[in-house]
């Protein structure tokens, strides 16, 4: 069912989100499934660098996508059989912009939106809507949860480290 043409299903997808705290904190997340399961080994983390305390999703994939593929490239390292990015078309947008540039445009690339669990495709207006009970919806879901979950908690991580040195710095001597 999540046949983005006419090979098999996606063997590893690799999905990327974004995470911070109005700009403060921004990272981004890598996660890897292999035959629909975690291969934590493969997850990346990256703190953004280039957005200044600004709030800029569409950058932060960006740098977050040049970043791993440039990586890709430079090392030789096995090519995901899909690239999923959290969000709709304006990040959609900065992955295959990216992927592009590195002569990678090969590579499928999608995105779902979290509200209504819509799939964005390139080069096609209106998002694709399945089933809620499809087992390919079920896939990608499961896959962006995680890269949701694993943003989320890098950001957090960092946030305190933050805090922390910031409470630690005004205490005398």
């Amino acid at each position: 069912e999540l046949c983005l043409g006419p090979e098999a299903p996606p063997r590893m997808i690799e999905c990327l989100d974004i995470a911070h705290l109005e700009g403060e904190d921004t990272v981004a997340s890598l996660v890897c499934f292999t035959d629909g399961r975690p291969d934590r080994k493969q997850y990346r983390a990256f703190t953004v660098r280039t957005l200044d305390g600004k709030v800029d999703d569409f950058e932060a994939m960006r740098e977050a996508v040049a970043r791993r593929y440039t990586r890709v490239v430079n090392e030789e390292l096995e090519r995901p059989d899909l690239v999923l990015v959290d969000g709709g078309k304006g990040q959609l947008s900065a992955a295959l912009g990216v992927l592009a540039g590195l002569e990678l445009a090969g590579i499928p690339v999608v995105g779902l939106a979290k509200k209504k669990e819509e799939i964005f495709l390139p080069g096609r207006g209106d998002p694709l809507v399945l089933a809620e009970d499809s087992p390919g919806l079920r896939v990608l879901e499961a896959v962006r949860n995680e890269a949701h979950r694993f943003a989320t908690t890098l950001s957090r991580k960092k946030r305190a480290k933050r805090v922390a040195l910031t409470l630690l710095e005004g205490v005398p001597g």
